[in-house]
């Protein structure tokens, strides 16, 4: 029966174009009716996936190929959410390795080909964006090769079939010359080089849950594939944890396979086919659902650790409560305790007090989406700046997170970029020429050299550099070195900014904030071009008297103020700093917000 079945996961570095190529299969396929109309980029379907051009949570869907059922799994392609992609990978019997024609091989490739390898799946190469001017497939074949070679691919995963291909306009072909129709090679490849799922039907019911996905309509639905057995509606089933132990016992009240982009109903699942449940409160992510006879867990990836934090704690600013809806920190940890049980990559602790919460996560990015979602959802919050998550070995020396940086830029920028990292301890680990002027050089740095570095990054390249960046291990911790040079602009009085007030103070640095915008004692508007902190009064209008003479009315020109993004403000600030952050804003401030109060915590 499952001859019928093959399940295959996509995986590629970051904007490679995996989420378009499936797009595309699903078209052709004949996922749709002739006249329906499909959005770009079908799968990602959440608000920030579509704003960013990312996929963040992995999403399985599936297409009929020649009467068998494909069970395509889109994973992302950021580092920061590698614990989905470790997660999806145990439901594939393949992989399809995506690469650029024009980069080839990338940082997060190798993460994601690695994971895949030591699993034992099969890859298929495709060699995308073949039409890019600047592309050279033969020369990223070789450095494929190189990459598995690297990884210790055994002998039947280094034998691996490559296809050309262009996702975006919906061809691939087995040589660079052939014509350049569809995707049908890459469906008949598929079919006939992937395995068909190996499982044991006579088995009782099965399966490891490897999404947590909820639905308005069904609440609570577990996503994953069937091990072994088949199973009806209604079957009786319990949840078991990695420790042997029952989480819960219920009912499978609706049970779904996917199609397209939609959950189909169906009466009957059986092993092999990845499907959704619903009717279960407490099992969760990694947890095995099978038949009561069943008392051994299946086997579960354990994640790789988080290696920063940050700290949410409920907005205390004199403006809190004016724009959100859930401002209390009862609301904010019932929040984060169902993100830390959804997404496995998020630790959640708390204080004592349960009212100051720290979160860890795999990277700025991950924890920027977090507090995104959180914020558009109507939560409001205090964030504090992140930190990298220290180990100690049994010598109880301090180890640090380390990543290893892969950095495209033009040559006439390669010294001021390996100048800054050496600032931040990193150790050059390669240097080459990337061809048409274009210089790759890989890096090791101390992860918390990294924090707040992107943006000044794009400042010195002209914002044509490309920066990667993957954990690659705990070492040894190297020593201090200099954070954000600057102090900042402290507002001293509570109200609304004056434009002549923000043109009179334009000598001392570049503004945060426009005019007539609301701000409070201890509000950060702006950044000092000095050392240190200035306080500065920014409601003082222009003097008035009844004297007009001539001459003395200067016209207030101001210089637009430096706006940044959510991450790039909590990058920013430093450890006596927060970013306060509600539906409508994000303001900086200082932790404590009166001046003596400043002064005694220092």
């Amino acid at each position: 029966m499952t001859d019928n079945i093959r399940n295959i996961a996509i995986i590629a570095h970051v904007d490679h174009g995996k989420t378009t190529l499936i797009d595309n299969i699903m078209k052709q396929s004949g996922s749709f009716r002739e006249n329906q109309s499909v959005d770009e980029r079908l799968m990602d379907s959440g608000d920030l996936e579509k704003e960013r051009g990312i996929t963040i949570l992995a999403k399985p869907t599936s297409v009929v190929w020649k009467n068998t059922r494909v069970n395509i799994i889109d994973t992302p392609g950021h580092a920061d959410f590698g614990g989905e992609v470790e997660r999806v990978l145990g439901m594939a019997d393949g992989v399809i390795l995506l690469t650029d024609a024009a980069e080839g091989p990338m940082p997060q490739t190798k993460f994601v080909l690695g994971k895949a390898l030591k699993q034992g799946l099969k890859p298929i190469v495709v060699i995308n964006k073949i039409d890019r001017s600047d592309g050279r497939p033969e020369e990223v074949v070789d450095e494929v090769f190189d990459l598995f070679v690297a990884l210790e691919a055994n002998d039947e995963q280094l034998d691996f079939p490559i296809l050309y291909a262009s996702g975006r306009d919906g061809w691939c072909t087995k040589e660079l010359e052939d014509k350049r129709e569809n995707l049908h090679p890459l469906l008949d490849l598929v079919l006939d080089y992937v395995s068909p799922p190996k499982v044991e039907l006579d088995k009782p019911f099965a399966m490891l849950a490897t999404l947590l996905d909820s639905d308005p309509f069904l609440g609570r639905c577990l996503v994953g594939r069937v091990e072994q057995g088949i199973a009806d509606v209604n079957a009786s089933v319990h949840a078991l944890n990695l420790d042997k132990k029952i989480i819960e016992k219920g009912r499978m009240t609706k049970l779904f396979r996917f199609e397209s982009n939609n959950k189909v109903p169906v009466e009957k699942v059986q092993a092999g086919d990845i499907i959704c449940i619903a009717g279960l409160k407490d099992a969760s992510v990694s947890d095995t659902i099978s038949d009561p006879s069943v008392l051994t867990p299946l086997k579960s990836t354990p994640i790789d650790p988080p290696t920063m934090s940050i700290t949410i704690t409920v907005n205390t600013s004199p403006l809190a409560g004016l724009d959100g809806s859930k401002v209390t920190s009862t609301m904010i940890r019932q929040r984060l305790l169902d993100e830390a049980e959804s997404n496995v990559a998020i630790t959640f602790m708390e204080n004592s007090n349960r009212d100051s919460f720290e979160i860890g996560g795999r990277g700025e990015l991950q924890l920027g989406v977090l507090i995104e979602t959180m914020r558009r959802e109507g939560f409001e919050m205090s964030v504090s700046r992140p930190r990298v998550i220290y180990k100690e070995d049994d010598q109880g020396n301090k180890l640090e997170p380390m990543e290893d940086v892969t950095i495209d830029v033009d040559e006439e920028f390669s010294s001021s970029v390996i100048d800054s990292m050496n600032k931040r301890k990193a150790e050059m680990l390669d240097m080459k020429s990337a061809g048409s002027d274009k210089t790759r050089i890989v890096f090791r740095v101390p992860s918390r050299g990294l924090i707040g570095y992107q943006s000044a990054f794009l400042t010195q390249t002209k914002g044509t550099g490309v920066l990667n960046r993957i954990f690659h291990s705990y070492d040894l911790h190297k020593g201090q070195f200099a954070g954000r040079r600057t102090g900042v602009l402290i507002a001293t009085e509570t109200g609304t900014s004056v434009a002549f007030a923000l043109w009179k103070l334009q000598d001392r640095g570049p503004m945060f904030i426009d005019p007539q915008t609301k701000v409070y004692q201890g509000m950060i508007i702006g950044e000092h071009t000095r050392e240190n902190d200035l306080d500065v009064n920014v409601l003082k209008g222009k003097q008035l008297t009844n004297v007009r003479a001539s001459g003395t009315d200067e016209a207030v020109t101001l210089m637009p103020p430096r706006k940044m993004s959510l991450e790039q403000m909590i990058a920013y600030i430093k450890e006596d700093e927060l970013l306060e952050v509600t539906p409508k804003n994000l303001r900086l401030r200082k932790r404590f917000l009166i001046p003596h109060e400043r002064k005694k915590a220092s």
